[in-house]
């Protein structure tokens, strides 16, 4: 039976954010690093926000197959 009342977006077993999510997050993340940078607050904190940007602009990876490629040639 085919269920078909579920959205689309409930299928996917990993779904990733829009890209207009990433741009706002990278964003904030990064007005959050100028406003330490205008207050002198340059330290620790400010190097959470740049690794979180450094995360969300790394494309994810294709998801591991199981089990072993098979060649071209069927023997």
């Amino acid at each position: 039976m085919n269920d078909s009342s579920k959205p689309a977006n409930q299928t996917d077993k990993n779904p990733s954010p829009s890209p207009i999510v990433n741009a706002f997050m990278i964003g904030f993340l990064v007005g959050i690093i100028i406003y330490s940078v205008a207050v002198n607050s340059w330290g620790f904190l400010t190097l959470i926000p740049l690794f979180l940007i450094y995360k969300l602009m790394q494309k994810p990876k294709a998801p591991k197959v199981d089990g072993e490629v098979r060649s071209s040639k069927d023997w």
